[in-house]
């Protein structure tokens, strides 16, 4: 499997790019949208076809490529079923893995962090969305967000996997990339160790955290797969513009 790890530096979002050398067709997770022209590059460069895009949940801090990709590579949209957008070519459901040569994915429901939130497995490596980050997950206060959910997700679908499955988040703000099962079902600030459910739905009911600043657009935008609204605030218009660089992980 041709393997890429790709960072987008406004969002701190990780897209990730999984190519098969057998049929030289590829997926891209959670893509973002100010990052189109880097993307069709890379796969230029690896000599790939993009075959699908593949996303965790409906993003609340970016605006998905899925749509911009479709309309410039022929690609198809998948995202999770539960989500019922019109615009998705395949819906994403757990026991139903979308392959692609030798590539599997294998959906996991994993909601708490949204009620259509979904991590992938495939092969030696999740894909964990919002749902677990490295040293921390994403939080629970909207879109149908609920911490118990998302505590019980976490430890009935993904601390049960093999300590070694390498863990690719779809956002880190400290610079690091990959971590493992076993180091975040050991360490994880929130939910790892000794932390018990009542002690993480504190944790997370104590945060405070600042309304999102892109929320309110980027929701919309990405139900319909990836539409930069035209009423953007001057300030937010960031979130839209094309780049013609972004670095990699």
């Amino acid at each position: 499997m041709i393997f890429r790890q790709l960072f987008e530096p406004l969002s701190s979002t990780y897209t990730y790019l999984l190519g098969s050398s057998e049929t030289g067709q590829a997926v891209l997770i959670d893509p973002v949208i100010v990052a189109v022209e880097r993307d069709l590059a890379e796969l230029g460069r690896l000599g790939l076809s993009l075959a699908f895009t593949v996303e965790t949940h409906i993003h609340a801090d970016h605006i998905t490529a899925a749509l911009e990709l479709k309309k410039r590579s022929g690609s198809r949209i998948a995202a999770p079923a539960c989500e019922r957008l019109p615009c998705a070519d395949f819906g994403i459901e757990e026991g139903r893995p979308l392959r692609l040569g030798g590539i599997e994915l294998q959906p996991l429901h994993t909601p708490g962090h949204t009620a259509g939130h979904f991590c992938y497995l495939a092969g030696d490596r999740v894909f964990t969305g919002d749902a677990l980050l490295i040293d921390g997950c994403g939080r629970t206060d909207f879109q149908d967000g609920d911490a118990d959910v998302l505590y019980r997700s976490v430890h009935e679908k993904l601390f049960v996997l093999a300590d070694e499955i390498l863990v690719y988040p779809a956002h880190d703000y400290k610079g690091r990339h990959v971590s493992s099962i076993a180091q975040e079902r050991q360490g994880n600030a929130r939910l790892g160790g000794e932390r018990s459910l009542e002690g993480f739905t504190k944790l997370m009911a104590e945060l405070k955290l600042p309304y999102p600043d892109f929320i309110d657009y980027a929701v919309p935008g990405n139900r319909l797969c990836g539409v930069c609204p035209c009423d953007l605030p001057d300030e937010l218009e960031k979130y839209c513009r094309q780049m013609t660089s972004s670095p990699q992980g």
